[in-house]
């Protein structure tokens, strides 16, 4: 096996996802703070995030053939212009379309990053220490978007918003020219050819999932609208001629073999429940304490750190001790513990101690990290090098997909919720039953979050370590 300077390699790969994934949630918490700025309505500023979102819906499905098509440095060097450039343009924005644009150059520049670092991270590690390496993904991933709401308050309430950008900017700077200076190709360019029909059906049918389940979370028309109908309905119609396409060509964009492999589809269904678990109580959390227990966005933002922090630390020590154990000890328990987790979480009320509620946190995200990158990495290893692009561009689009219906069920879970209580109200304008109302909403979001937990604990009976001899042998 050749041998790669893969401290390096990681090093401009983490240091560029982390500032990615950090100002990908550092713009929620300013949300509120745009409306105000730019005089836009809340299902306006929801753009700053559907749009994010919708690129990486669009773009993560052809990110298996962007990686046969174009060397590691290539794609490198592309996300990270996309991403400095984007980062700068939202810097400078002076009005909201500005900065609309400067999303979906960011969200384009993480589109083909993510994926690219999980495809190295396959090709230049030994299955034996994919684990470790996993983990210190699974640290970006976890801890950017946990310090994000954090920092970014602190920036709000001293400089203005622009300040998220400015502060990225020189990071992205430095991750690139470390890239250059290390990164080394390590995937074969084969050029398979570009079936353009597939590429129309996957941008109709992810993107119109992400939006359609995006615009229902939105409010406002809810389910029923004919827009979020619509674009669902016509989006799962092009998913499924996508597939069906994608199963009878030679050289298919998507290659649907890699679910053949049944540890990748357990891996696989394990990440998506933790996707929806984590966006569907992430996104109630901070609203619940802000509207439901009054606290500021910055103190909210505080008491989730601590939880968030963890996980993010805990995710190498996991991937080592997958490495040493296999998945379903560290898999099962910790899906046990998000569940208990989320069943206290069920009971929470305005009068619940801010003590009690952190280290729920704590032990709802310590839960996850046993869960996530062990089961990913399970599954990726059962697959044979030629799908490792493959692979990785499934579940990364996936959990796009996942995290677009996991927010959008857990605000109209929240919305009934509320809805269905302040109608019983004989004082329903009152703030301590507008509190009230929020914490009736917000128990039904952790119930439904639990209820895909024990769904999820169910599945993981079936995991069991994948033995990768045959891996080993590119040949295979």
């Amino acid at each position: 096996m050749k041998q790669y300077n893969t401290r390096a390699i990681m090093a401009s790969l983490l240091i560029c996802g982390f500032v990615g994934m950090f100002s990908e949630t550092a713009l929620n918490i300013a949300i509120s703070n745009l409306m105000d700025v730019f005089h836009i309505s809340a299902a306006t500023a929801q753009w700053l995030t559907t749009g994010f979102l919708l690129t990486l819906g669009i773009l993560m499905p052809m990110t298996g053939l962007l990686l046969q098509w174009f060397t590691t440095r290539q794609l490198f060097v592309v996300s990270l212009a996309s991403s400095i450039i984007g980062t700068l343009i939202a810097a400078l924005a002076f009005n909201f379309e500005m900065l609309i644009v400067a999303r979906v150059l960011q969200a384009a520049g993480m589109g083909l990053l993510i994926p690219l670092m999980f495809n190295t991270i396959l090709v230049v590690y030994p299955p034996e220490k994919r684990g470790a390496a996993m983990g210190f993904v699974g640290l970006v991933i976890m801890f950017a978007p946990a310090i994000g709401p954090t920092v970014a308050g602190l920036l709000i309430a001293y400089f203005t918003w622009h300040y998220i950008f400015w502060l990225s900017l020189p990071f992205l700077v430095i991750g690139l020219l470390v890239g250059l200076k290390n990164l080394e190709n390590v995937t074969e360019v084969t050029k398979p050819r570009i079936d353009l029909l597939s590429v129309i059906l996957s941008t109709i049918g992810f993107g119109g999932v992400v939006f359609g389940f995006s615009k229902a979370g939105e409010g406002g028309e809810g389910w029923s609208g004919p827009i979020v109908v619509a674009s669902i309905a016509i989006g799962l119609a092009a998913i499924a001629l996508f597939a069906l396409r994608q199963i009878f060509m030679r050289e298919p964009i998507m290659n649907l073999r890699v679910f053949k492999y049944p540890m990748f589809v357990v891996g696989l269904l394990m990440v998506l429940s933790c996707m929806m678990i984590i966006l569907s109580s992430m996104i109630i959390l901070p609203m619940y304490l802000q509207n439901g227990m009054k606290l500021s966005a910055f103190s909210a933002g505080l008491m989730l750190l601590p939880g968030s922090a963890l996980n993010g630390l805990m995710s190498p020590r996991m991937g080592r001790l997958f490495d040493k154990y296999g998945p379903k000890w560290l898999v099962i328990p910790g899906l046990v513990i998000v569940a208990l987790m989320l069943w206290f979480f069920s009971g929470i009320t305005p009068a619940s101690s801010i003590a009690f509620i952190v280290a729920l946190h704590i032990g709802l995200m310590v839960g996850i990290s046993m869960v996530w990158m062990p089961s990913q990495t399970n599954g990726l290893n059962q697959l044979p090098p030629e799908l490792y692009p493959h692979g990785t561009a499934v579940m990364n689009t996936l959990q796009q997909v996942a995290g677009a219906i996991g927010t959008a069920i857990a605000i109209s879970i929240l919305t009934s919720g509320m809805e269905k209580y302040l109608h019983n109200s004989k004082a329903p304008t009152e703030n301590t039953e507008m509190a009230n109302a929020m914490t009736f909403g917000s128990q039904n979001v952790f119930m439904f979050a639990m209820i895909v937990t024990l769904i999820g604990l169910a599945m993981a009976f079936f995991i069991r370590r994948v033995v990768v001899s045959r891996a080993m042998n590119p040949m295979h």
